[in-house]
């Protein structure tokens, strides 16, 4: 068990990041579990399955003898996230970056963690592993180059989805804090995480104590932690806590046209496509990309569902946020039948 210790000075200093780097990272871990794994991901691994050559075999050897299924994730793949929302650029560029020296620290570590090398490809992996360390840039070059390609294919499809989802969870803890305090927004992040005495208390596979020491603490809804809780107390940075956000099982439901529906006939098609979308809550520019429809033109429809009272909205930061209200819900789930001839 891992035991953080938060001064009052912390308490004021928790806040929230969505990071699609650290998603990048968790989702190899689901890749590697496959579908004989925990099932909630099971349909990105299919669908991912059906992408796979559009990456090169090297890149995914690399990623998956880099990121391993359990244990130990080297500290420079998941660099600390200064702002809420980071762009995967913007800290795939923080990678780039990082000390080679520290890169090949951390590579060595991993090539000799017992938990992370447990499984078949032993002598493969620390070789690979060490072939990085010798380099003079320590690797950090095709992990990058590795990474983005990975990025591509698996997760940038999904992202505006999984933001979504993020986000929602965010504004979650936020009602949370604004509602009971600390002790509410804490009480139910992740079966495995306590919160009691100014100490959170996350059940692991090693025994920990680290103080925030007055660095705060970064809190990050990661839909591919599941069904773990990924900690992260590498000094100087505030100590982060990855874990997995309410209604994960979400995600991954698909929501088809059915432009034959009694919906589709009442609101049109699109307006029909729309409103079922929405079960997450999006800004414009993401259900957009979802719809594949410009800003302006969705923004219309938008605004006709809410007035009709089947969306609502909120602002999150420079963004408003739209989601189905109850009524959308009740309309969607009753007039989704097919129209009789």
């Amino acid at each position: 068990m891992i035991h953080l210790h938060l001064t009052a000075i912390d308490l004021t200093r928790i806040r929230f990041a969505a990071s699609p780097l650290k998603e990048t990272v968790a989702s190899l871990r689901t890749l590697a579990a496959g579908k004989q794994g925990p099932h909630l991901h099971r349909p990105w691994i299919e669908g991912f399955a059906e992408r796979a050559d559009r990456l090169r075999k090297r890149d995914l050897d690399l990623l998956r003898a880099v990121v391993r299924p359990e244990g130990y994730i080297p500290d420079f793949l998941v660099p600390p996230q200064g702002r809420r929302s980071a762009t995967f650029a913007d800290a795939l560029a923080q990678v780039a970056d990082a000390d080679p020296e520290i890169v090949a620290q951390e590579l060595a570590h991993l090539a000799t963690h017992r938990l992370a090398q447990q499984r078949p490809g032993r002598q493969e992996r620390r070789a690979l592993l060490q072939a990085l360390v010798d380099r003079p840039d320590a690797g950090i070059g095709p992990i990058t180059e590795a990474l983005e390609a990975y990025h591509r294919v698996a997760i940038a499809p999904h992202w505006p989805r999984i933001e979504a989802l993020l986000n929602d969870d965010i504004a979650y803890r936020l009602d949370a804090l604004a509602d009971g305090g600390v002790d509410r927004m804490m009480s139910n992040l992740h079966p495995s995480v306590t919160f009691d005495e100014q100490t959170l208390k996350i059940v692991k596979y090693y025994e920990g104590q680290a103080d925030c020491g007055g660095r705060g603490l970064l809190l990050v809804p990661c839909a591919f932690a599941w069904p773990d809780v990924l900690v992260r107390t590498a000094q100087p940075e505030p100590p982060s806590v990855s874990y997995s956000p309410r209604g994960l099982g979400r995600l991954w439901e698909t929501h088809p046209e059915q432009p034959g529906s009694a919906l589709a006939g009442v609101l049109g098609q699109t307006r029909a496509a729309l409103l079922a979308q929405l079960d997450l809550p999006m800004s414009t520019s993401h259900a957009s990309t979802q719809m594949a429809l410009s800003a302006p033109t969705l923004s219309v429809h938008l605004q006709a569902l809410r007035a009709a009272g089947l969306l609502t909205s909120r602002r999150a930061g420079r963004q408003v946020l739209y989601s189905r209200t109850e009524l959308g819900d009740r309309l969607l789930s009753q007039a989704g039948r097919p129209l009789e001839a």
